[in-house]
C-alpha cells in the first residue's frame, strides 16, 4: 500500500479553491503592510501573511507530489505597493476581519469534504489561524472604537414558546397574520451582521470603483456599490420599524486617491468572494428568520446578489482573469477518441 492515498477529486477541489482565496489575500496583505500605520494592526497582519505563506507552500507541495498543474492564483503582478493609501481609519484591519469571516465559513466546509489526514490537518490549521485572526481583528477594532456592536436588550426573566402561526407574520399587513411581531434576538443576529458586512464591503467596493483601470470593471464595481447601498438601507430600516438603534462604526473609509494597487483581475476575484459569502449569509439568515417578510427579503437579496455576481463573472471570462478548476475527465470525448 502506498504510504499516502491519492488525493480524491474533492481535495484537489478545495485545495485549488485554497489556494486561490490565500493567494489573493497574500496580494492584498502586502499592500495593507505596506501601507499600516499603526504598529499593532501591523503585527496583525504580518503574523497572518506569514502563517498563510506557509500553507500556501504545503499545498504548492502536495499539487507537486501528485503531478497535477500548480495554479497560478494572484501573484506579485497584481499588487503595486507604491501607490497612495486607497483605504484610511482602520479599514485594513475591517477588510482582513471580514476576510477571516469569509475563511472560517470555507474551511468548515472543506474540511466535510477531506479524506486525506495531511489535507485534513492543513484546513483544521487554517481554521485556527483563522479564528485567532479574526478575534485579534475584532479586540483590536473594539479597543479603537472603530467598530459598533450589535444592538442589547433586556434579560428574559421567563421562557416561552409559540403559541399562534401569526408568528410567522409579516408578509400582508392587512391580516392577522400580516401583523409583524417585533424581532427576537436571532433574527437582530443575522439583520445586523448582514449590515455590518455590507458597510465593509461598500467602503471595498467604493475604492475598487475609484481605481479600476478597466471602464467595464469601473462600472461594475459604481453597481455593486448601490447594490450594497439598497441592502443596508433595507436592513436598516427593518431595525427602525421596531424602534432599534441602528449601530453605526466609525472606521474605514475609501480615500480620495484613484491610483489602483491591485489589478482589476484580483478586485474582480475578491468582489466575487464577498458575493458568496453574501448569498450564503443570507441563505443561513433566512433559514433562522421565523418572520416571513425578513425571510422574503433576504431571498430577494440573493437573487440580486446572485444576478450581479453572474454579471461580474462574465467580465472575467471576457477578459480571461477566471481561471479554470480542474475538471473531472470528458468520458463521451474519451471514448469516442
Amino acid at each position: 500500500m502506498p504510504e499516502k492515498p491519492a488525493i480524491t477529486s474533492s481535495e484537489l477541489g478545495i485545495l485549488w479553491l485554497t489556494y486561490q482565496e490565500k493567494t489573493m489575500i497574500l496580494r492584498m496583505l502586502e499592500y495593507f503592510i505596506e501601507k499600516a500605520d499603526d504598529d499593532k494592526a501591523k503585527k496583525i497582519m504580518d503574523d497572518l501573511y506569514s502563517e498563510l505563506d506557509n500553507y500556501v507552500d504545503k499545498i504548492t507541495d502536495i499539487f507537486k507530489s501528485e503531478g497535477a498543474a500548480i495554479p497560478i492564483g494572484y501573484t506579485s503582478k497584481d499588487v503595486n505597493k507604491d501607490v497612495p493609501k486607497l483605504y484610511d481609519n482602520g479599514f485594513d484591519i475591517m477588510f482582513v476581519r471580514l476576510l477571516k469571516e469569509i475563511s472560517m465559513g470555507l474551511h468548515t466546509l472543506n474540511i466535510n469534504m477531506a479524506y486525506r489526514e495531511d489535507i485534513v490537518l492543513i484546513l483544521k490549521d487554517l481554521t485556527s489561524i483563522t479564528q485567532a485572526t479574526y478575534n485579534s481583528c475584532t479586540q483590536y477594532l473594539i479597543e479603537k472604537g472603530l467598530i459598533a456592536r450589535s444592538p442589547y436588550v433586556s434579560m428574559p426573566d421567563s421562557v416561552e414558546f409559540v403559541k399562534d402561526k401569526s408568528y410567522l407574520g409579516g408578509l400582508n399587513p392587512l391580516t392577522k397574520l400580516g401583523k409583524k411581531r417585533t424581532l427576537n434576538t436571532i433574527e437582530v443576529a443575522y439583520v445586523y451582521h448582514g449590515i455590518e458586512a455590507n458597510v465593509t464591503g461598500l467602503q471595498m467596493i467604493t475604492g475598487f470603483a475609484q481605481c479600476a483601470n478597466n471602464s467595464e470593471v469601473q462600472n461594475f464595481f459604481s453597481k455593486g456599490a448601490e447594490l450594497s447601498k439598497s441592502v443596508i438601507k433595507e436592513m436598516s430600516e427593518t431595525f427602525l420599524e421596531d424602534g432599534i438603534q441602528i449601530p453605526v462604526t466609525s472606521g474605514g473609509h475609501a480615500t480620495r486617491s484613484t491610483v489602483a494597487p491591485f489589478s482589476d483581475k484580483v478586485m474582480m476575484y475578491c468582489t466575487s468572494l464577498f458575493c458568496s459569502f453574501s448569498m450564503g449569509g443570507n441563505a443561513v439568515g433566512s433559514a433562522f428568520s421565523l418572520r416571513n417578510d425578513l425571510a422574503a427579503k433576504m431571498s430577494i437579496f440573493t437573487k440580486d446578489i446572485f444576478e450581479y455576481a453572474h454579471e461580474g463573472a462574465k467580465i472575467m471570462i471576457r477578459n480571461e482573469w477566471m481561471e479554470e478548476p480542474p475538471q473531472m475527465e470528458e468520458r463521451k470525448d474519451i471514448i469516442k477518441k
